[in-house]
């Protein structure tokens, strides 16, 4: 008679079941974002990037890194776009402002520069790294320098509006499930 195989049994860590939640909701912002319709194709609230402002400012670099990775890449699953060059202009977008909102928060004195700040260097890289993708790859024309005023305007706006609602959220206290250590 044969065995049974044995059974692999995962436990989740509270750090994993955090990224999970932040991720999940990472995630149905992006979905909403996709459903927003704008002038322009690529603009897009970035609503996401909320939780990725949470997710550094209140648990770490680590914690923002595996959520912005996981909502890109789930998001794009679930919109069929995956290995599209939607989704390399977004993984793009995604990685240049981790870039960049890593440098700021190490870098930068916390207390004359918070949310809004980090969310307006979020957005101006998100923005700064897809369009050198697109100018690389998607269109070889320097006439892509034309879209940088209108996304430059883009970027100031959903970046002011982002970081100003990530503030918000960070005068609340964490739940008492989610002690605010990284």
């Amino acid at each position: 008679m044969p065995t049974a195989p044995p059974t692999l049994t995962l436990h989740a860590r509270a750090d994993d079941v955090r990224v999970a939640r932040l991720a999940a909701l990472a995630v149905a912002l992006s979905l909403i974002d996709a459903g927003i319709p704008t002038p322009l194709p690529g603009l897009k609230p970035g609503l996401a990037n909320i939780v990725t402002l949470l997710a550094l400012t209140r648990f770490g670099w680590q914690v923002a890194v595996s959520v912005s990775l996981l909502r890109i890449f789930a998001a794009s699953l679930l919109l069929g776009s995956l290995f599209t060059p939607g989704f390399f202009l977004s993984l793009t977008g995604g990685l240049c402002s981790l870039l960049g909102l890593g440098l700021a928060h190490r870098l930068l004195p916390g207390r004359w520069f918070g949310a809004v700040s980090l969310s307006l260097i979020a957005a101006f890289c998100h923005i700064a790294g897809q369009l050198a993708l697109a100018r690389l790859w998607l269109i070889p024309s320097d006439g892509i320098l034309y879209f940088v005023p209108p996304f430059a305007l883009a970027a100031s706006l959903t970046g002011l509006v982002n970081g100003l609602a990530c503030a918000a959220l960070l005068r609340q206290p964490p739940s008492p499930q989610e002690p605010d250590t990284p």
